[in-house]
């Protein structure tokens, strides 16, 4: 017995009602209508064009067919009809309850009769498509917070601090006075979930950016976690649950950034690096400038207990969320949450130091891939500017003159702030930089052709070129290098063996050193002066060595433990190292 018409119409409701709950109903629901009516189902817009249809090739004769229908039946103010079509096909033409209006059409169907299905069709694909536009209308919404966050980030990064202020108070959250930077190693696919989690453990004060960089990393700025000025870090208290403590880095490096509205690496961004990004100079870590060596020894390990003792104290709820439980920090909180994530956390800084923050932060992260907690703190304490007086300023100056005086033949080509960006950010990233810059590959590449002919010096070849362009840059962009330059009396060209020839540089340079000393030969001095006469370059240093390439990356991965820095991965510390051997007279 034949089913009867309101049994094959209920059938319909529930066939159409199990593909609304799929995804892609909308596609799915179109191809199963034109199954069912024998005739291609689309979804049109009331200027005429197709939105969406089933899978496959859209017939260009449908889309001129239902665009004459959907302009007749406007012309008519009728919300349905059955409109005579291209070569005696009809079209079925149905209004849906959306806005803007958009149609059901079925081209030529098998059964004149199917007003029926299609308005009952209609119902259901009106919900669906509004859900699929809010959908789109959501991830465009998100994807332009996105890329309006990592702008904050990047007007950080460059020293705009009152500009990132304003932005990010319209975003939300404010940004904070005080801030810590942590950089999260994880799997791609987790950075949503590790950002989601970071926002609510800060009580929603967070500034959270995926690096555009690298893939695999998160950023965040965050409030410090209340504690005694200066601390080290949120990973410095013992774990209750485990009894181990969080590593510390105790190596050299920077702890403040300059304030004169220079930066570091990134074009959109960046998170970073040590370098500018674009427009403006370099802003970078900058250390006490009395020249002074660690007044403890740093240790080869790269874990050390709080100095003070004390186990973090619960953190101040930013934003009205609540406190995290007494004595769970949040980078232990992130590495229980994701067991194959590495946490890098830099000093507290006020918020235009974020440039440093970061950078403490990515070598921090350096010490983290190796230590058991897979976490880390930064507590290095020396600066780069003891290099400098105002003869080290002097120079720095002269080595950047033809940079700086640079006019461009063509209005469209950089200009020298932009190049000095461009410098900044490739010492920093490499050939990453077209990525953190926005720019190709290429026009990366010419334009550090460019600045090896402008600054007379190889930085695209000879890392002694990129050390002397990295220390210039850093001493240039100095907050008190413009007054050290008014007072300087006229001299003769400054060399940069009289830079490193001062007494200060020849402390800072055995500072920087001694990690490497006390690490013992595997990860010494040797292995890690051999990489910098091979011009940093990991398979030349293994010939040089006589050891496999696996071997030699080990031991620069223990240097860097002993060092407490990056070397392997930028910003690396390899331009302090090649400028602290070149002091000492051992390179």
């Amino acid at each position: 017995m034949p089913a009867s018409p309101s049994d094959l119409r209920a059938d319909d409701i529930l066939a159409l009602a199990r593909l609304s709950t799929r995804p892609g109903a909308v596609r799915a629901m179109l191809g199963w209508l034109t199954r069912r009516t024998g005739g291609p189902a689309v979804l049109v817009g009331d200027t005429g064009r197709v939105l969406a249809g089933p899978e496959g090739e859209r017939d260009p004769a449908v889309a001129r067919a239902t665009a004459d229908a959907v302009a007749e039946l406007r012309r008519r103010g009728a919300p349905s009809a059955v409109l005579g079509g291209a070569e005696g096909r009809p079209v079925h033409l149905i209004a849906l309850d959306t806005d803007p209006r958009t149609y059901l059409a079925v081209v030529g169907p098998d059964d004149p009769h199917c007003g029926t299905l299609l308005a009952d069709a209609a119902r259901t694909l009106a919900l669906c498509w509004r859900l699929e536009q809010a959908e789109r209308a959501r991830r465009r919404i998100e994807s332009a917070e996105g890329h309006s966050r990592e702008a904050v980030l990047h007007l950080l990064m460059v020293g705009s601090v009152p500009a990132a202020q304003r932005i990010a108070g319209a975003l939300r959250p404010a940004l904070p006075g005080v801030i810590q930077v942590y950089v999260i190693e994880c799997p791609q696919p987790r950075r949503r979930e590790i950002a989601r989690r970071i926002d609510r453990e800060a009580g929603g004060g967070a500034w959270i950016v995926p690096c555009p960089v690298r893939p695999n990393h998160v950023i965040a700025l965050v409030p410090p976690e209340t504690g005694p000025p200066g601390g080290t870090g949120p990973a410095d208290a013992t774990d209750p649950a485990t009894g181990t403590e969080a590593s510390t880095v105790t190596g050299p490096a920077p702890t403040t950034a300059p304030t004169d509205g220079t930066h570091p690496a990134d074009a959109t961004h960046p998170a970073a690096g040590s370098h500018p990004a674009t427009e403006t100079h370099p802003a970078t870590g900058t250390h006490p400038a009395d020249g002074t060596a660690p007044t403890t020894p740093a240790t080869p390990a790269a874990v050390r207990a709080p100095a003070d003792g004390t186990a973090p104290a619960t953190p101040a709820a930013v934003g009205g969320g609540p406190p995290r439980p007494p004595h769970v920090s949040l980078d232990r909180l992130i590495v229980r949450l994701v067991p194959e994530s590495r946490v890098g956390v830099s000093e507290r800084v006020a918020l235009r130091d974020t440039p440093t923050a970061y950078e403490q932060a990515i070598h921090a992260l350096a010490v983290a891939r190796n230590a058991p907690e897979r976490r880390a703190a930064f507590g290095g304490d020396l600066d780069v500017t003891v290099l400098a007086g105002p003869a080290g300023y002097r120079w720095a100056s002269e080595l950047l003159a033809p940079c700086l005086r640079y006019a461009p033949a063509r209005r469209a080509d950089p200009g020298p702030q932009e190049l000095l960006g461009t410098l900044g950010s490739w010492l920093s990233f490499g050939g990453a930089a077209s990525r953190h810059l926005k720019i190709h590959r290429n026009t990366l590449a010419a334009r550090v052709r460019h600045l090896d002919e402008l600054l007379g010096v190889p930085v695209s070849r000879s890392l002694a070129a990129q050390s002397a362009a990295w220390l210039a840059l850093r001493l240039y962009t100095a907050p008190q290098a413009a007054a050290a330059l008014a007072q300087a009396p006229p001299e003769p060209t400054v060399t940069l063996e009289a830079v490193l020839g001062t007494p200060a540089a020849g402390t800072w340079a055995r500072a920087q050193l001694r990690p490497l000393e006390q690490a013992g030969p595997a990860t010494g001095l040797e292995t890690v002066r051999t990489w910098l006469r091979a011009d940093a370059r990991l398979p030349a240093a293994a010939a040089a060595l006589g050891i496999s390439l696996p071997g030699a990356r080990k031991r620069l991965t223990r240097a860097e433990d002993a060092l407490g820095r990056s070397l392997l991965t930028a910003p690396s510390a390899k331009y302090e190292l090649w400028l602290a051997m070149r002091a000492l007279g051992s390179l």
